[in-house]
């Protein structure tokens, strides 16, 4: 049982001690039936069961492809929509991961339903692809936070940015964007220089620390993790 080897431990006890929050991830993409869907969704309901019962600062992080997007799209919106409606109930929530371009333009319509839906939803843009900067706009009007990542698919340069400087540039832009206009962003990168920009960003504009987060992976850069929380800012690790 995933959700009880994951939340029965003293991990996510752990790392809320030491002043971070959680995003779990229960790892598996593109079910190959509506069961496998379900059988996904009792894991995350499991975990929410954990969550709630161990008193955790701590969310779920999913992908539509685990709740039957590729087999159908209203039985993944009721997948989700049950998983929402149990963060909602417990007053945690859902993170829903960016997968390839195939599922962006469903990804976001379905963020925005259960954004208007139950407001406890969050979902990743990624700075890496042409189409992003228009996909914050959409997010932004429909009040959805964001996480922001750089992007880890293998994209054509006619949807990605191929080289990684000018994806750093773009995150940068974008990152500028949610400050200025989104709701509570993740700003999600291990990379020190964008992590420097976005807190001189917010001291010169007075973003308040409780405005945004940081997330990180587990276990990655430790260091910027324990700098990131010294300082009073607030991070989420995501543990898969």
């Amino acid at each position: 049982d995933w959700s009880s080897d994951v939340c029965s431990s003293d991990l996510c006890q752990r790392l809320n001690a030491e002043g971070t929050s959680v995003a779990l991830d229960y790892l598996g993409e593109n079910v190959t039936s509506l069961d496998e869907a379900r059988g996904s969704l009792e894991n995350y309901l499991r975990t929410m069961d954990r969550i709630a019962e161990s008193g955790l600062n701590a969310d779920v992080s999913i992908k539509i492809t685990q709740f039957g997007v590729d087999l159908s799209m209203d039985a993944c919106l009721e997948n989700v929509r049950a998983l929402a409606a149990r963060a909602k109930s417990i007053g945690s929530r859902v993170e829903i991961d960016m997968e390839s371009t195939q599922y962006t333009d469903r990804t976001l319509e379905i963020a925005a339903k259960m954004a208007k839906e139950f407001g406890c939803v969050r979902c990743v843009i990624q700075a890496y692809l042409h189409r992003s900067e228009a996909d914050i706009a959409f997010t932004n009007e429909h009040g959805i936070p964001v996480r922001l990542c750089k992007g880890a698919y293998n994209e054509p340069p006619s949807v990605a940015i191929p080289a990684k400087p000018d994806v750093d540039t773009n995150y940068s832009h974008l990152m500028m964007i949610l400050f200025d206009k989104g709701n509570f962003p993740a700003i999600a990168t291990h990379d020190e220089k964008l992590i420097a920009e976005a807190l001189r960003y917010v001291k010169e504009q007075g973003i308040g620390r409780d405005q945004f987060e940081f997330q990180m992976l587990y276990g990655i850069r430790r260091d910027l993790q324990k700098m990131l929380i010294e300082q009073g800012y607030r991070l989420r690790l995501y543990v898969p």
